[in-house]
């Protein structure tokens, strides 16, 4: 008797099934001369997307991508190749390789031994599915290349088609021996979903496995003989198979989500709103892991950050507002920060936080906005990076200004700046550790506080991740620490009055 796993497993399969022959119908008018001529011109070097496109409709719900189709070519060319797709969850990695080792099994006839390897046997049967369901149940296929189900042969975990083509599906650390059908030896590892998370906590599992992946798994294809060794599998730890494996591939493919110029990978798919949208209910470390292949690595010098209870406005002798603009006036590069400082008694309290991928206009913004919360109840200096402030961005806070009837007076930083990890450890790692460095707890649930403080808690020497909340944070304390030598600094003032609390 199935149990109600397999039960499930089982209707999910069908409906795939079902949506394959439903989605792949055939020209009962067609003739045979008809059909010869439309194969033989999708079975055209060059044509290989428009082949995949008539075979599987229902995988190409968008037109391909330049990286897709770039990879589909070098797969195709290379007989002896080990490629990783390090692409971005929504890129379609493991669609495009099952629709590329398709195409090299029906119509190239250069796969025979096809293995399929996930993190699991159980996760390995899933990612089979797609071709099993398609070879069982695509229409267009079994009418052009003939029926591909051999009864007998044909179960979740292993089948081989009519023309003795075979896959198998095990998980990491199963015995890939034995894997040989007839004189065929593997010729193609497909190694998918290989990673998880709770393996990539424990270092050592991780290494266990990408030992396994050189000492039993690879080893299984012929050393004379031709071969595909295709990985897909986005970075998700510092330390991962996906990334160990790197070091060996002829090959390393790593698309995010958005290209180096902030724009949709696949903007054929994915819209700029669709990212912004799925981007938005992330966190700042939940994203770049998941969809920019950068994992995140907390503690590393800030091992947690401090909340706590502000002073009244009134209590702070003055206010820093300090903006670490980004270089392009997009929402999708750099991170735009500007803070909100104060030093009481010993400590620096950082009252408010806007940190975000955004417009100059909008960061321009923010310092009026940072002039309202504080309403009049103590001075602020407004300052931002010397070699941003230039005549544009000076000409927004102007035009700001002119709209709210008051101009921000926006002073630079003037100061060599060594470099910035340097900056920040060294100025507020100590601060930090000593439980000086106080967020607004207020602003606990605050989008813009929570990625000031995971930008902190990621960073690292050499790091990649953004930074630029950290830096204003270092900027705003720089310059309370040393206002008294700042000659000519300006400060937007409400009604500054004495007050014996202040120190």
């Amino acid at each position: 008797m199935a149990t109600a796993k397999q039960r499930i497993s089982l209707e999910l399969f069908e409906e795939l099934a079902r949506e394959i022959r439903q989605a792949t119908p055939t020209d009962p008018n067609e003739t045979p001369a008809e059909q010869r001529r439309r194969k033989q011109e999708l079975e055209k070097p060059g044509n290989e997307k428009k082949w995949m496109k008539y075979y599987c409709p229902n995988f190409c719900g968008a037109e391909f991508a330049k990286f897709q189709a770039k990879a589909i070519a070098r797969i195709i060319k290379n007989k002896r190749w080990f490629e990783i797709l390090m692409w971005s969850r929504e890129l379609a990695k493991s669609t495009i390789t099952m629709m590329t080792v398709l195409y090299l099994v029906l119509v190239k006839k250069e796969l025979r031994n096809i293995l399929m390897v996930s993190n699991s046997e159980d996760n390995a049967v899933r990612l089979l599915a797609p071709y099993k369901a398609i070879l069982e149940s695509n229409q267009r296929l079994i009418k052009d290349y003939g029926k591909q189900m051999k009864p007998g042969s044909w179960t979740d975990s292993e089948f081989i088609t009519r023309g003795g083509v075979s896959f198998r599906g095990i998980g990491a650390g199963q015995s890939p021996r034995g894997t040989r059908i007839e004189n065929f030896r593997v010729d193609c590892i497909l190694i998918d979903d290989i990673d998880t998370d709770e393996e990539c906590r424990n270092p050592k599992r991780v290494i266990s496995k990408f030992k396994w992946i050189q000492e039993a798994l690879i080893p299984t294809v012929s050393v004379s003989g031709n071969y595909r060794i295709l990985m897909c599998g986005n970075k998700i730890a510092k330390i991962c198979t996906v990334e160990l494996a790197s070091k060996l591939a002829h090959s390393v493919d790593q698309v995010n989500i958005r290209d180096e110029n902030g724009k949709s990978s696949w903007p054929e798919k994915n819209s700029e709103e669709d990212i912004d949208a799925i981007l938005g209910i992330l966190s700042y470390s939940s994203a770049q892991k998941e969809y920019f292949n950068n994992p995140i690595t907390e503690g590393t010098v800030f091992s947690e950050m401090h909340y706590g209870a502000m002073r009244p406005l009134s209590d702070y002798k003055y206010l820093v507002c300090y903006t670490d603009p980004s270089f392009k006036d997009s929402k999708k590069n750099d991170f735009k920060a500007t803070v909100l400082v104060g030093k009481y008694k010993d400590q620096f309290h950082v009252l408010k936080a806007f940190v975000e991928q955004t417009t100059t206009a909008t960061m321009v913004g923010w310092h009026y906005t940072m002039t309202d919360y504080v309403g009049g109840r103590t001075p602020i200096y407004h300052y931002m990076e010397a070699n941003f402030l230039q005549d544009t961005l000076l000409q927004k806070f102007h035009d700001v200004g002119q709209e709210r009837d008051q101009v921000i007076p926006i002073k630079g930083d003037k100061r060599k700046k060594p470099d910035k990890f340097t900056r920040i450890e060294t100025l507020l790692e100590p601060l930090n550790s000593q439980g000086k460095l106080i967020l607004n707890e207020k602003e606990i649930s605050s989008k813009h506080m929570e990625r000031l403080a995971e930008m902190f808690m990621a960073l690292e020497p050499g790091s990649t991740t953004h930074d630029d909340a950290p830096d204003a944070v270092e900027g705003a304390v720089w310059i309370i620490n040393n206002k008294t030598i700042i000659n000519g600094s300006v400060m937007s003032t409400g009604g500054n009055r004495s007050n014996s609390k202040r120190v």
